[in-house]
């Protein structure tokens, strides 16, 4: 099996907490040395493991934001 590493290179901040105390969160991560990219995924205390996640490149970050402020009214939660 190959090797698999990452490191976090900066962290953005949490997006929630569960009640076990893993956070999801948005940082930037590169994984086996790559660039950089925003990653959203949940991490467990001291960032040991990960779950499951979306790694997004610059350009597809900027259209996900794009895309969230461009919604219509009725697409927020009530």
């Amino acid at each position: 099996m190959a090797d698999f590493n990452f490191e976090i290179t900066k962290e953005l901040g949490v997006i929630s907490e569960n009640a076990r105390g893993w956070t999801l969160e948005l940082n930037m991560v590169s994984f086996n040395e790559k660039e950089p990219k925003y990653d959203i995924r949940t991490w467990s205390p001291g960032h040991e493991r990960m779950g499951k996640g979306v790694s997004l490149s610059e350009e597809e970050m900027v259209k996900l934001v794009e895309l969230w402020n461009d919604r219509d009214s009725e697409d927020e939660f009530e």
